[in-house]
């Protein structure tokens, strides 16, 4: 059977996609708990293989995805209506993010600890970065270097730059020849997607064997407990209740829309990472949920980058936290201050594994608040970290949705209205 044949199989058949997807975590988690020494060598080089493979793709994606959905705007009105109502529904589900883990914080009220004989070389380390220095690396000063480190918001300024600028050409053979161009080199990264997509049982496999290992190794909360409780109940009440709620208000059905993004939400989950999800994110929209191309290809690239719920909701919640075992009074002003600053920050975070992590040790750097707390939560937060990616995920997908609804690309019943 030809590749062709084999992913239009793949994708007709989503209850095989997901028994394939469960087969491939039993596995994972039966290694991770054996242990056996050849098999968890395998288990790394899968999970090594496969996220520098989504990530090799992501990041020419999300190029070439803003550039070929920029470059049309002078040709309809569609384009700007899409940029519209992805900047809204963004800034609205994150702002609700923030305000959700402000509520949480006050009724659940985390006790400080003491963090005295605590010390961790990788904090240190972020304590020499500024917020602003920062926002300082995500100006390119060449096209190459933001490719080559994987800076996904100087790619997506880069991309934006040029998409406009093609838009502005006059209309003739070489702004046809530069759309023409970057739609085939879509198309071509998107195949390239497809071959990745039959084997990606495989990489899952990898994926749970390496973390099942690391969890039966155990964990201590300790006095972080609440903390740590607040951080994971903000981001499911999100994931469960908030999205969902939106998402019906829209017309839409979530139950549906989170069956047709099983594949991206799971990749996303066991990867920490929305940028290397992002080629399945995309392919699962448009295949399963049947989103109209111009709204995936534009909305998901674009919402990687800014739309970031978990992150808001963690943003918020680490720097009240330290700041409060610092001493700083916690009053409702820094609380609703906090809230749209989380909310601008999160925006400016890189879908990329600890982005959260990194970024709100550089805020309370730059603010000279101690941030020696932050390496009692690093041992736990891989786990944080896949509960936020996934939940990025499912924000993006339900803003692609909100989106395509509103343009009225596709019938409603395609991707999953409401009864």
């Amino acid at each position: 059977m030809s590749i062709p044949q084999l992913q239009s199989a793949f994708k007709r058949n989503i209850l095989g996609v997901m028994i394939a997807y469960l087969a491939a975590i039993a596995l994972g988690v039966i290694a991770g708990v054996w242990q056996e020494p050849y098999v968890m060598t395998a288990a790394h080089f899968i999970s090594t293989v496969f996220i520098r493979l989504f990530k090799f793709l992501s990041i020419p994606i999300i190029c070439v995805s803003i550039i070929t959905s920029l470059s049309t705007l002078s040709q309809n009105k569609e384009g700007g209506k899409i940029f519209k109502y992805t900047i809204f529904y963004t800034l609205l589900t994150t702002i609700l993010a923030a305000t959700l883990a402000a509520a949480l914080y006050i009724i659940m009220s985390p006790a400080n600890v003491s963090v005295s004989n605590v010390t961790s070389e990788t904090v240190h380390k972020i304590a020499g970065v500024s917020y602003l220095d920062y926002l300082q690396s995500i100006v390119p000063d060449n096209f190459v270097t933001p490719f080559q480190t994987a800076n996904v918001l100087s790619v997506l300024l880069i991309a934006a730059s040029v998409g406009i600028a093609i838009s502005r050409l006059p209309n003739g053979d070489s702004q046809d020849l530069m759309i023409r161009f970057f739609s085939a080199l879509q198309k071509v990264l998107f195949e390239l997607v497809n071959w990745l997509i039959l084997v990606l049982p495989v990489g899952i496999f990898g994926f749970v064997a390496v973390l099942a290992q690391e969890v039966s190794h155990g964990m201590d909360l300790g006095g972080l407990g609440t903390y740590f409780a607040i951080v994971i109940a903000a981001n499911l009440l999100q994931m469960f209740v908030i999205l969902p709620a939106f998402l019906l208000v829209k017309g839409l059905n979530p139950i549906k829309v989170a069956k047709g993004m099983f594949p991206a939400l799971t990749l996303a989950f066991f990867s920490k990472s929305s940028a290397a999800t992002l080629p399945l994110t995309i392919s699962s929209a448009e295949n399963n949920l049947h989103v109209n191309p111009k709204v995936a290809e534009f909305v998901l690239p674009m919402c990687t980058t800014i739309n970031m719920n978990g992150c808001a909701a963690f943003i918020f919640l680490t720097v009240i936290y330290l700041m409060q075992n610092a001493g700083i009074a916690i009053t409702p002003g820094v609380i609703f201050a906090w809230i749209f600053i989380a909310t601008l920050a999160a925006v400016g975070n890189a879908g990329v594994p600890m982005g959260c992590f990194f970024l709100s040790a550089s805020l309370l750097a730059s603010m000279n608040v101690p941030i020696l707390l932050m390496g009692v939560i690093l041992p736990f937060y891989a786990v944080v970290d896949m509960i936020e990616t996934t939940l990025n995920v499912w924000s993006d997908s339900s803003v692609a949705v909100a989106v395509n609804k509103d343009m009225k690309f596709s019938a409603p019943h395609q991707i999953g209205s409401a009864p």
